[in-house]
């Protein structure tokens, strides 16, 4: 069975390549020098640098294999090449909270990306899973975990 591609935005990927490439450009080797240090300073078995670093090696590498795994299944889509008018992976949408008239704007994009203090929502996420298929002056409704919220589809777009 091949693994599910994993949805994310332009800036998504590069926000993981630049990680990967501190953590196998700056990190990695920094570590490798401190255990190269804590190892000169005697007794391993008695030694918290040595333990620290080993510990913080460890972490460097599972996150280098991680983030490789997510770039290897990476479906890269550019929201600016998008031309729908309903909501799909990528939207810039606008929103009107029926009940308070609150307005909210946000970007579908992929789990991994998600931030929701920048207005950045997993395709995952109650809220995306809703607006997914939907075209402006839609209602949608939206269960969260203190119930139903109502919206309106004031604005779509893709930038």
């Amino acid at each position: 069975m091949a693994a599910e591609k994993i949805p994310m935005t332009v800036n998504g990927k590069r926000k993981i390549e630049d990680e990967l490439r501190n953590l196998m450009q700056v990190e990695r080797p920094s570590v490798i020098k401190a255990i190269e240090i804590a190892r000169g300073h005697g007794d391993l078995s008695e030694n918290a640098d040595y333990s620290a670093a080993k510990e913080r090696q460890s972490f460097i590498e599972g996150r280098i294999q991680e983030l490789n795994g997510m770039l290897a299944l990476a479906q890269v889509i550019d929201p600016a090449s998008v031309r729908s008018d309903k909501v799909v992976f990528g939207a810039i949408v606008g929103l009107e909270e029926q009940e308070s008239g609150k307005r909210v704007t946000y970007q579908i994009v992929g789990v991994d990306e998600a931030d929701i203090k920048s207005g950045k929502i997993g395709i995952t996420s109650p809220i995306a899973r809703a607006l997914i298929g939907r075209r402006e002056g839609d209602e949608v409704v939206v269960n969260a975990p203190k119930g139903q919220i109502r919206y309106d589809i004031i604005k779509i777009n893709y930038e």
